[in-house]
């Protein structure tokens, strides 16, 4: 599990730049390559911080957490609640099988769905739900053997149909078959599931897998500064919060902008009941947002982005500023 986050990390790491090239949805601001790669690097950072177990849902679940807390953008977010359901069925498991994997990965999208408030298909959700849906078929098939055989037959079947998914997101978004160009954030995701495939296996990245995407050749433009700027602000933190007051607050910021994600980070404290969440959102105005989520606790971690396209001049992505 450590050599596999180590490995996404390095990954997204090469591919950052042309992740961003290609990053148009939801918004066009470039990004979306940068984000995966530091949250995915806080993950790494995390599970090598880990005190020494053997239980994979323990490492997991640090790692999960270290990324939740340091997550960028909304690909890094859906990977931070991506990794956290991931841990939830490894707990007790000091090895991984092809079942244990089916189960893992069946939370782990499922969960991922749900943190939004408006999922669109043709993301990196899909590409999630396809590879969970092919590691279940295989499993099923090999009738509950655990073997590392077993287990190497599923983690092919998941990378193979999170390849098709990627693929098909073209067609899925509008925006994505007007520019002819696959999702940004279901590349990612592909790449850290290869990375899951390479480290387990012992063989090698399958440098072949993204040869033919569209719009992914390293002599193409970057296609999101052909786009037009969009003009609001991305606001994250991280914030204790009752149920309730969670759900009152997804309420609200689906009212005042898009791209809500909301997650728990972790278990809710023994003694107020109340969750850390991690929060995200695109707004036009950042003042009345900030305004709600201080009304109801004292948030953490708070960094303001602007959802514009890279500087034609300096070839800087956005502008972030903490608070």
């Amino acid at each position: 599990m450590k050599r596999w986050l180590s490995k996404a990390e390095v990954t997204l790491g090469n591919h950052s730049d042309r992740l961003n090239a290609i990053n148009i949805f939801p918004v066009a601001d470039g990004d979306t390559g940068t984000n995966l790669y530091q949250t995915v690097r806080a993950a790494a950072q995390g599970i090598q911080e880990c005190p020494e177990t053997t239980d994979l849902g323990v490492l997991i679940n640090r790692a999960g957490r270290a990324a939740m807390e340091n997550a960028r953008g909304n690909s890094g977010t859906l990977f931070s609640v991506f990794l956290g359901a991931f841990a939830e069925p490894l707990h007790g498991h000091i090895r991984l099988s092809a079942s244990v994997l089916a189960t893992a990965l069946n939370r782990a999208q499922i969960r991922a769905w749900s943190a939004l408030s408006d999922p669109v298909p043709g993301t990196m959700l899909s590409v999630l739900e396809a590879a969970a849906s092919a590691a279940a078929d295989a499993d099923a098939a090999q009738n509950g053997d655990d073997s590392n055989h077993a287990l190497s037959i599923a983690l092919d079947a998941a990378v193979d149909a999170a390849l098709t998914a990627v693929v098909q997101t073209e067609n899925e978004l509008e925006a994505l078959n007007a520019a002819k160009i696959v999702d940004a954030g279901g590349v990612g995701m592909l790449l850290i599931l290869d990375a899951l495939r390479s480290t387990i296996l012992g063989v090698g990245l399958q440098d072949d897998l993204l040869e033919n995407l569209h719009g992914y050749n390293t002599d193409y433009p970057h296609i999101h500064n052909q786009m037009p700027d969009d003009d609001g602000t991305e606001v994250m933190c991280t914030i204790d919060l009752s149920p309730l007051d969670a759900a009152t607050l997804r309420l609200r910021l689906d009212e005042m902008g898009d791209s809500v994600i909301m997650s728990p980070v972790g278990e809710s404290d023994a003694q107020t009941g109340n969750y850390r969440w991690r929060v995200h959102v695109h707004v036009a105005d950042p003042g009345p947002a900030l305004a709600l989520i201080n009304s109801l606790g004292t948030p953490a971690n708070v960094t303001l982005t602007q959802l514009a396209g890279a500087d034609s001049d300096s070839g800087h992505v956005g502008g972030e500023s903490a608070v």
